[in-house]
């Protein structure tokens, strides 16, 4: 046995690994947190959120994330700014070899979430979140009135596209074939709405901004004729799939053929001891309030775990 063995590590510093930890760390768990390469998750990328409960004004991303970190720390969570290498799942206790340590628990929860799939420009980057958006459900409610892009042909795209017609004037759905992935039903749905125009066999070759950095139009490319042509709009949804952070764990615990981390009762991984919350494991719904609730459970999990080990004091 290790000279320290913490009872619960969390793997992921976003909404769901925070709400973790502050529900560990209230149990008298001292839960040890690994930050990971984005301390704060997806919502340290997001200026405005208005739909998370308890902040009828609305709350900054980058705050609500920091809120949750103090809230965490106040009840003793310990934080490590460091990334996971790799997971030694099979026996108890847990190792997890980090780039400049190894540290070992009897439980771990993994809230590693997931990374956006983006097209790789540098006005992407500069305009995420001043009119560039990777989550119709967070922000479309900014876009009232706009005419907006929506890039994808699969069910997230169409469902991005559908959903933001409740709010924009016209949606323009860009996609690189002459022909969607979605699913029937979501194509037909797509199809039937009057605000949804589809341009076909065409990419983004680059997002235009004005002096403020907020978006004024797209630059089209056609794919056959090469023939390149702007479009004003005042948002961009790039919705092409998302990227579960699963990576560390793969031989160690149980994944989909997306790598989404399959869950059996509750959070419960295909490893004892091992629980996993928050975008790492839900394609479904990708919200932060859907993620801290499973951070929430995973947590309860955890000390129910202990405590048939006689390790929850």
């Amino acid at each position: 046995m290790p000279s320290e063995v913490h009872k619960v590590v969390i793997i992921g510093s976003g909404a769901a690994g925070l709400t973790a930890a502050i529900y560990a760390a209230r149990a008298n768990l001292n839960p040890v947190v690994i930050d990971g390469s984005l301390p704060g998750g997806q919502l340290t990328t997001t200026t405005d959120v208005e739909n998370y409960p308890g902040f009828p004004q609305g709350i900054m991303g980058p705050e609500l994330m920091e809120n949750m970190r103090k809230q965490a720390e106040r009840f003793g969570t310990q934080f490590v700014f460091d990334q996971v290498a790799s997971v030694d799942f099979k026996g108890d206790p847990k190792k997890i070899k980090l780039n400049q340590q190894e540290i070992f628990s009897r439980t771990v929860i993994i809230a590693t979430g997931a990374a956006p799939k983006l097209l790789g420009l540098e006005s992407e980057k500069r305009l995420m979140g001043r009119g560039v958006s990777t989550c119709a459900t967070c922000d479309g409610a900014f876009f009232k009135g706009a005419d907006l892009v929506v890039v994808g042909g699969g069910d997230s795209a169409m469902e991005e596209g559908t959903f933001l017609t409740k709010f924009a004037k016209k949606i323009y759905v860009v996609h690189r074939r002459d022909q969607l992935r979605a699913s029937k039903i979501m194509q037909e749905r797509a199809f039937k709405n009057p605000k949804i125009e589809f341009i076909w066999n065409s990419t983004l070759g680059e997002i235009l901004g004005s002096d403020k950095n907020e978006v004024t139009g797209v630059r089209l490319k056609h794919l056959q004729s090469g023939e390149e042509k702007d479009l004003p709009v005042q948002g961009v949804f790039v919705a092409i799939g998302h990227t579960p952070n699963s990576a560390p764990f793969v031989g160690q615990i149980d994944t989909d053929d997306q790598g989404y981390i399959i869950t059996l009762k509750g959070t419960q991984t295909t490893a004892p001891g091992v629980y996993a919350a928050g975008d790492c494991v839900d394609h479904t719904y990708r919200q932060a309030i859907t993620a801290a609730g499973m951070g929430c459970m995973a947590a309860l999990d955890a000390e129910r775990h202990l405590a048939n080990l006689g390790l929850d004091d």
